[in-house]
């Protein structure tokens, strides 16, 4: 947290040391981030003001999210109940349909790359792997757990866009109810892989899910992106749509 000293406005610094960005052969990816986070205008975007940078490190100033990691409100709780989730999946379909429209896949979704406000909205954070894509992509990026099956060796062409994020938006909506993403098998890469790729999702008993619930995560979660749920269709979507009142 910081402040900025002619306005007194409170602040986050993201603080990067240039020696990991040396190390990791990251530069490309710290340019793009800011320079698609500085554009990018959504309430459900983390707002970057600017950056700087001195002998050993580079600071992005961002709009302080005082609410912390989806992440860790989620490890903290276990699960969220559905009109939580619903108000949540709702503010991150409408921010990434303004990401799509600017032709950048996030690449990354996740609980961890996602903040709560002070008034627990939701904002898109990291996007250290995002990509501005006019094209199809081929390069290999984001977390297992929430890797779309186009992105996986033994899909039948690596070759994917945008409708990435929407897998990874079933792969949350799952987490956030469920407590854990839909295809993990603890310490096995291989059968996490395999689940992913087989596109099969199974629901547990407990916690029991609502129909509409189920059907929105199946409908993201479909192996072949083309059959996916469209974003604007997600915002018009019953699960969404049961819970309104409570956006």
């Amino acid at each position: 947290m910081a402040r900025e000293k002619a306005t007194g406005a409170i602040v986050a610094l993201k603080v990067i040391f240039k020696k990991q960005v040396e190390k990791h052969g990251v530069l490309p990816q710290l340019r793009e981030e800011i320079e698609i986070q500085t554009r990018l205008r959504h309430p459900g975007v983390l707002r970057m003001f600017g950056y700087f940078h001195d002998e050993k490190r580079v600071y992005l100033v961002l709009e302080l999210a005082p609410g912390g990691e989806l992440f860790k409100r989620l490890q903290s709780v276990g699960t969220f109940d559905e009109p939580t989730t619903a108000k949540w999946i709702a503010q991150l379909s409408a921010a990434l349909k303004v990401v799509h429209e600017h032709h950048v896949i996030h690449r990354d979704i996740k609980p961890e790359n996602l903040l709560l406000d002070g008034d627990d909205n939701l904002k898109i954070a990291d996007f250290g792997w995002s990509t501005v894509a006019k094209n199809k992509r081929q390069t290999f990026c984001g977390t297992l757990d929430y890797l779309a099956p186009e992105m996986l060796d033994g899909y039948e062409q690596r070759v994917y866009d945008k409708r990435v994020d929407t897998w990874a938006l079933g792969v949350l909506t799952y987490e956030c109810l469920v407590g854990t993403p839909p295809f993990e098998v603890p310490d096995s890469v291989e059968e996490t892989h395999a689940r992913i790729t087989s596109g099969v999702v199974d629901f547990p008993d407990e916690p029991q899910l609502s129909t509409d619930a189920k059907d929105l995560i199946v409908k993201l979660l479909q192996r072949e992106p083309s059959k996916r749920l469209a974003l604007g269709d997600v915002l018009q979507h019953p699960f969404l749509a049961a819970h309104a009142a409570q956006l």
